[in-house]
């Protein structure tokens, strides 16, 4: 991996200093294990304010990973963490610390584990709720071998609201294998968790006379003491089942199979060390429920955990305030133009409804919420649910907008068909984050939705080149009532144009001409259009007229305008944030070739690659995606040197697994 300059652990952190991988720390007593804690919240402190990234979730972790990391030997066990944003202590610590300052940068260390990265990463998790399914695959594989790694899953800030967690636990719970999961229980996941088993958590963590007897049992007897007897220990055993059976509201994890442990302090090394090396002795399904704090140690993460998930960089580290310069207003977020237009119509339509998995600050529909709050749902990190949740609103009268990024909604694909598509059902799909997203990678990269919605029967699918366009698209399909309606939109901030007030219905598989000319014809949508614009200016300079259109709709493809376009010009470019295989340049080429029309196509697009994080212009220039790139291949295409027919700018990142 091409790398950047390593940080400087110096004197700062003697403990850490010396922490070169778990072996390392294994020297310590455990008496210092929580300066090595302390330290290590610390050196992330620094880290972030400087650099940016995910920040409560592993500010809340730390001394459960220091503990993990004392008890369990990795590589040879295996640890895997969901949702993965909560690893970056678990890179410190397994050999990675001097890079952190290069997290989430281009050719820099990824921001969730990736098993490319280091033998220390079990397990890739960007997306979450998988943990579990994938500590169960590795438990079977290592019965089958008669090997004897432990197999460990950290699952928690939300990811244990995912049905995936339960179809997991339910296929474990017969299974009888050593296995252990580990629940981080911080009552988060980027915005508050929701639903029944928040409540059947809190239930047990508050129930003071359950916790009084459970303390003096763990405190007074361990379980595994070799002085017992098996009649002592049965007895122990007994006596914990029957407080689970009186005290708690249902012994729901015991019930699917688990031996059932805790809840304990998630701050307190002492006790974390002891659990663990209890727990890895016991030979079955188990889970440790552990009590932590999100954005544990630094005080404004803990006054403000949804604004602290994740930070840019740039911050004090005594007050939490921004270092950054004030500079002229930023243009509001796309999320943020589609949260305000939807509440503008919800206040006119009281049949409008917001759907979100556990993302309502990302979307922006929790301006919806606070205007509308019986009209909201939240239904945790569960997108199929959401998906079908919503088809069976529609079925009653109601608008359901579901608002979920791109790369989580292709979690739902099933539903989208099966519960939305096949009945006609109008469900409106507010896909966000399509296209690159930047720093947090290829498990978030919106790269496929135009493909995947495609071929999809009864569906329309829109993209937006900007923020006025968003609206009235928006507006556009909560007047359709035929079927689904996807509208596809980028991360981050808007052209900064002047709105038109209210709201304008758009002709269903209407394009526009947004510049004309004579030479080259360029069909672009969302992002691409205004990028297309800039390549058509750099062309004409060099005596290339390019016309460009903003096609807006994948589906139904303006064919008319298409047809038009074809007897004109011999040369057809189609540009799109999106795979270039199934999405809009297959569509084009479809159609083309269906009525016989003879035009040659050039589709510039994403790659048949998973593409790599780093900041959107090292991606764009990566890729080949800016404009001065853009307009050199519709020039060689043009003159007739182009050297493929789908030029998807792919290109070989290097990388290599850190040992």
């Amino acid at each position: 991996m091409e790398q950047l300059p390593p940080y400087s652990v110096n004197e700062k952190f003697p403990f850490l200093s010396n922490i070169h991988s778990p072996e390392d720390l294994k020297k310590y007593k455990p008496e210092d294990l929580q300066k090595v804690a302390d330290e290590c919240r610390s050196y992330l402190i620094d880290v972030v304010a400087e650099n940016g990234g995910h920040f409560g979730s592993s500010l809340g972790v730390v001394e459960m990973t220091v503990a993990l990391h004392y008890v369990y030997k990795t590589p040879h066990d295996k640890i895997i963490w969901d949702v993965g944003h909560q690893a970056y202590i678990h890179k410190i610590l397994t050999g990675r610390k001097d890079l952190m300052q290069t997290n989430r940068k281009f050719n820099g260390l990824a921001g969730f584990p990736k098993i490319s990265e280091s033998l220390h990463d079990a397990f890739g998790t960007g997306h979450a709720s998988t943990s579990i399914s994938a500590a169960a695959g590795m438990a079977a594989a290592r019965d089958l071998s008669g090997s004897n790694e432990k197999i460990i899953a950290v699952i928690g800030d939300g990811s244990m609201t995912g049905g995936m967690a339960f179809e997991a636990m339910n296929h474990l719970g017969d299974s009888k294998t050593d296995i252990l999961v580990v629940l981080n229980d911080n009552q988060m996941a980027i915005a508050p968790s929701t639903g029944g088993l928040k409540n059947y958590l809190i239930n047990i963590t508050l129930n003071k006379t359950y916790n009084r007897v459970r303390k003096f049992i763990w405190d007074s007897i361990s379980l595994l003491n070799n002085d017992l007897g098996d009649a002592a220990k049965n007895a122990v055993h007994k006596i914990e089942d029957g407080i689970k059976a009186a005290l708690t509201p249902g012994a729901f994890f015991e019930a699917l199979g688990f031996r059932y442990f805790g809840p304990i302090d998630g701050h307190n090394t002492e006790q974390l060390v002891r659990a663990f090396k209890e727990m890895h002795e016991l030979p079955h399904p188990k889970l440790l429920h552990v009590i932590t704090t999100k954005g544990k140690g630094f005080k404004p993460a803990e006054d403000d955990q949804s604004k602290w998930h994740a930070s840019s960089g740039g911050f004090d580290i005594s007050t939490g305030k921004s270092l950054k310069k004030p500079g002229e207003a930023q243009p509001p977020k796309y999320q943020d133009i589609f949260g305000r237009a939807l509440k503008e119509l919800a206040d006119k339509d009281h049949r409008i409804v917001g759907i979100t998995a556990a993302m309502p600050s990302g979307t922006s529909l929790d301006i919806l919420q606070k205007a509308h709050p019986k009209r909201f749902y939240d239904v945790g990190i569960a997108e199929q649910h959401a998906v079908t949740f919503a088809a069976g609103m529609a079925t009653k009268g109601y608008k359901p907008v579901c608002a979920i990024y791109s790369t989580f909604l292709q979690r739902a694909y099933d539903q989208l068909i099966h519960d939305v598509a096949l009945q006609k059902l109008p469900v409106v799909f507010a896909i966000d984050r399509a296209g690159l997203v930047g720093e947090d990678g290829p498990t978030h990269h919106g790269s496929f939705d135009l493909s995947y919605l495609h071929p999809v029967p009864n569906m329309m699918v829109m993209a937006p080149k900007d923020e006025q366009e968003l609206r009235d698209m928006l507006y556009t399909a909560m007047q359709y009532q035929e079927g689904p309606v996807a509208i596809r939109y980028p991360r981050g901030v808007c052209t900064g144009m002047t709105l038109r007030p209210g709201f304008h219905a758009m002709e269903i598989g209407r394009s526009e001409i947004e510049r004309d000319g004579s030479s080259i014809a360029i069909l672009a949508i969302g992002t691409m259009v205004q990028r297309s614009v800039e390549a058509a200016k750099i062309l004409e300079q060099e005596g290339i007229d390019a016309l460009v259109a903003n096609m807006r709709f994948l589906k139904p493809l303006d064919t008319k305008m298409l047809n038009s376009i074809a007897e004109r010009y011999e040369k057809i470019v189609v540009i799109e944030e999106n795979s270039i295989i199934g999405g809009l340049g297959s569509a084009v080429n479809d159609h083309l070739q269906k009525e016989g029309l003879p035009s040659s196509v050039l589709t510039i697009g994403l790659p048949d690659a998973f593409v790599t994080h780093g900041s959107m212009n090292d991606l764009y220039r990566q890729l080949e995606l800016d404009a001065a790139n853009v307009s050199r291949k519709i020039r060689n295409f043009y003159k007739g040197t182009a050297t493929e027919k789908n030029e998807s700018s792919q290109s070989t990142i290097r990388t290599e697994r850190l040992a």
